[in-house]
């Protein structure tokens, strides 16, 4: 229990990063692929395609988003 008057903050998740990325249970870091918001008129089928699919973070950035979810 805490002292009187003492109250010690609690961990948050990032808001952005909750709505960017997802952790998976191995303890990997799925996200979206960037280029599906608009002029895909042109863009071939297969290129859409790969697009909308998920992928992984790279590992390089793994550790600095997973310090936005403290709980995950």
């Amino acid at each position: 229990m805490a002292a009187k008057g003492k109250t010690t903050t609690k961990a948050k998740t990032h808001k952005g990063a909750r709505k960017r990325f997802k952790l998976t249970a191995n303890g990997k870091v799925k996200m979206k692929r960037a280029g599906m918001r608009h002029n895909t008129g042109y863009k071939k089928k297969k290129r859409k395609n790969r697009l909308n699919q998920e992928t992984y973070v790279f590992k390089g950035f793994e550790d600095e988003i997973r310090k936005a979810f403290p709980h995950g």
